[in-house]
């Protein structure tokens, strides 16, 4: 055995003995380094952001008290609710002292089957045209879950607040599941409607939410924008992409960051790869198939999803709330937005004026 070889043998026996029992993270690159576009500690904070917006005790999640509210997150301010009742989703806004930026957070799918969510996932169709994007398709439920219901006002409106009382500080928006489908189309929207500039955002399990015109566009106006995939998780593989109809299919955006596990027995290297700028990476998550629903509901270590699936029922402490000077306020639909400054009725004005242009179309 010649002597390179002899110690490789060694090194490699010293570090599977020196590491034994334990679990390594580390990050992958590929076809260049891209780690000044990924930042593991921020997903960390974020993710656990993501967990918090499923919380149903809006008394809790406003006063930033709830179960999840601790850890990375601890000291957070909100300083807007949004509970659309009528179409089950719910948004905060708040700001995050430590990063001393804007956090917007989007709850995911709260359907009574999440097996029934995904398998409808399967047949969606790319059905409507991007305002002003030529070719740009995208998926219409999701579009319509952020733009046409009370969360964009009660949204857009907080964060104009915010940046009024606190300054110019950055933005960023994040979410789970169909939650990340609505946190990229509204950091898209305060990208290009509000113009507020490098607006950063981070998703977990997203589903694919347009076209490949529509992906180019997005990453140029939301060049700062980070997919979190794990393992097997099924939902990024949806709506499914058609590889031989590469226009007219769905088609993710950059950039992808597929988490995954390498390794034997006790010895197991947490995998965050980052992928290249073209959204469909073949190494990344499209590399397996993505078959697994308990991979879609953990990332990072934290649980995304409801305490109870079934319904779209909340718990509010009216008073323990209005007693701090807090503005509550639903509107005609039963839909709910609790906020620190008075947004309540431009939003719900706003909400109405997007569902008369619905029914009119």
């Amino acid at each position: 055995m010649d002597r390179p070889r002899w110690l490789g043998i060694v090194v490699a026996i010293w570090l599977l003995s020196a590491c034994q029992g334990r679990e390594l993270r580390m990050s992958h690159k590929t076809h260049k380094d891209f780690s000044d576009v990924y930042n593991h500690t921020l997903a960390l904070i974020l993710v656990e952001y993501a967990s918090a917006v499923y919380m149903s005790d809006l008394t809790a999640l406003f006063t930033w008290t709830c179960t999840r509210c601790t850890g990375l997150t601890e000291g957070f301010e909100v300083v807007g609710l949004i509970v659309d009742v009528q179409h089950c989703l719910q948004a905060y806004v708040g700001v995050a002292h430590d990063l001393n930026a804007i956090v917007i957070a989007f709850r995911g799918t709260q359907e009574n089957s999440i097996r029934n969510w995904i398998e409808d996932l399967f047949w969606k169709q790319l059905d409507l045209n991007y305002p002003d994007m030529p070719d740009a398709m995208v998926h219409h439920g999701f579009y319509s879950a952020y733009h046409n219901t009370t969360l964009r006002p009660g949204i857009v409106i907080a964060v104009q607040k915010a940046r009024e009382f606190y300054g110019d500080i950055p933005v960023m928006v994040t979410g789970h599941s169909m939650g990340g489908a609505m946190a990229s189309f509204c950091a898209l929207d305060l990208t290009i409607n509000l113009g507020i500039p490098n607006v950063q955002l981070m998703t977990f399990g997203q589903p694919r939410i347009g076209n490949a015109a529509f992906a180019s566009f997005f990453s140029k106006y939301v060049p700062n924008a980070i997919r979190l995939t794990n393992q097997n998780d099924m939902v990024p593989h949806l709506p499914p992409y058609y590889y031989y109809f590469p226009q007219k299919t769905y088609h993710h955006f950059p950039r992808e960051v597929w988490i995954h596990n390498v390794g034997i027995g006790s010895l197991v290297y947490v995998i965050e790869q980052i992928c290249d700028n073209s959204g469909e990476d073949p190494d990344c998550c499209r590399s397996v198939r993505g078959s697994s629903i308990s991979d879609h509901l953990r990332y990072l270590g934290v649980d995304m999803q409801a305490e109870t699936w079934g319904s779209c029922g909340i718990v509010f402490h009216g008073n323990e709330v209005l007693s701090s000077n807090i503005l509550y306020q639903v509107d005609p639909a039963e839909n709910i937005v609790i906020s620190k400054w008075p947004i309540v009725s431009s939003a719900i004005k706003q909400s109405v004026e997007a569902d008369d242009k619905i029914n009119a179309s």
